[in-house]
C-alpha cells in the first residue's frame, strides 16, 4: 500500500538539511514498528521519497512523503506511532492512503505556496505593502537565474501564480514548484527589491512553505490542489 504523509517543520529543525531528514524519518519509521516495505537486491532500502525539498532555514506547515507498507492498522494509527517518534520541531500532520494509480510525490509537484516575512532590523525601508501589486501586475518581470555552472536571463512572470500582501503585513505568494519551473521565493523578492532600486539582505527573509501543489487540470486550466488532496483515510 502506497501512503502520502503531511508533516511540518519550525524552530531549530529549520537548520537540518534535507537528506538529514531522510535518514531521520528513516529512523522514525523503524522506530515506531511500521511495517514499511523495502527494495530488493543486495542493499535494501525503504521505499520512500519526498515531495520537494526544503531549504535550510526555512520552515514549512506542508511538506510529503510517500512511502509504501506492507500493511497497516490504520492511518490515525500510523500518524500517532510517528507523532510519538518525533523530535520538537517536527510534526505529522496527516497520514492518507493513496490510490493506486497516483503518481510519486516528487513527481506530483507543481506548485508551492509561501508567507514571507522579514526578520526584526531588517524590513524594507520602502513602502513594499504598496508597491507590491504593481510589481506583481508587471506584464514581464526578468531576471538572472545563476547556478554552479552558468547563468541564464528570464521572463519569471509566467511562473509567479499568486502574489499579494496579508492583513498582517506579510507576503503570501503562490510559484511553481516543479521540476522544469522551481522559482524559489527569494528569487521574487531580490526582483522586488531590485525593481525599486534596493538591494536584498540575504539574511532578511523569514519564509514558511505553507502547503505543496498539484496540478489536477489541463494544458489549458491549471487547478491547483494540496498534495494531501489525493488520498483518503483507512
Amino acid at each position: 500500500m502506497k501512503l502520502r504523509v503531511k508533516f511540518s517543520k519550525h524552530g531549530a529543525i529549520k537548520f537540518i538539511g534535507h537528506l538529514d531528514v531522510m535518514r531521520y524519518f528513516q529512523k522514525a519509521i523503524r522506530r515506531a514498528g511500521i511495517d514499511i516495505a523495502y527494495t530488493g537486491g543486495f542493499s535494501p532500502h525503504q521505499i520512500m521519497s519526498f515531495a520537494a525539498p526544503l531549504g535550510v532555514g526555512l520552515e514549512s506547515n506542508g511538506e510529503y512523503m510517500d512511502i509504501e507498507v506492507n500493511s497497516i492498522t490504520s492511518t490515525q494509527e500510523m500518524k500517532d506511532c510517528l507523532n510519538k517518534q518525533m523530535a520538537e520541531g517536527i510534526e505529522v500532520l496527516e497520514v492518507k492512503l493513496l490510490p493506486d494509480n497516483a503518481g510519486n510525490a516528487m513527481a506530483s509537484v507543481a506548485a508551492a505556496k509561501y508567507t514571507i516575512r522579514f526578520r526584526k532590523g531588517y524590513e524594507p525601508d520602502f513602502e513594499y505593502t504598496k508597491l507590491l501589486e504593481k510589481f506583481y501586475q508587471q506584464e514581464e518581470i526578468m531576471v538572472t537565474k545563476k547556478t554552479k555552472k552558468s547563468e541564464s536571463t528570464f521572463d519569471m512572470k509566467p511562473f509567479i501564480f499568486d502574489c499579494h500582501i496579508e492583513s498582517d503585513g506579510a507576503i503570501s505568494l503562490t510559484v511553481d514548484a516543479s521540476s522544469s519551473g522551481n522559482i524559489k521565493p527569494g528569487l521574487v523578492i531580490s526582483a522586488f527589491y531590485a525593481e525599486n532600486n534596493k538591494d536584498l539582505n540575504e539574511l532578511a527573509l523569514l519564509v514558511t512553505r505553507e502547503e505543496t501543489y498539484t496540478n489536477i487540470g489541463d494544458d489549458t486550466q491549471r487547478e491547483l490542489v494540496p498534495l494531501g488532496a489525493i488520498g483518503e483515510d483507512f
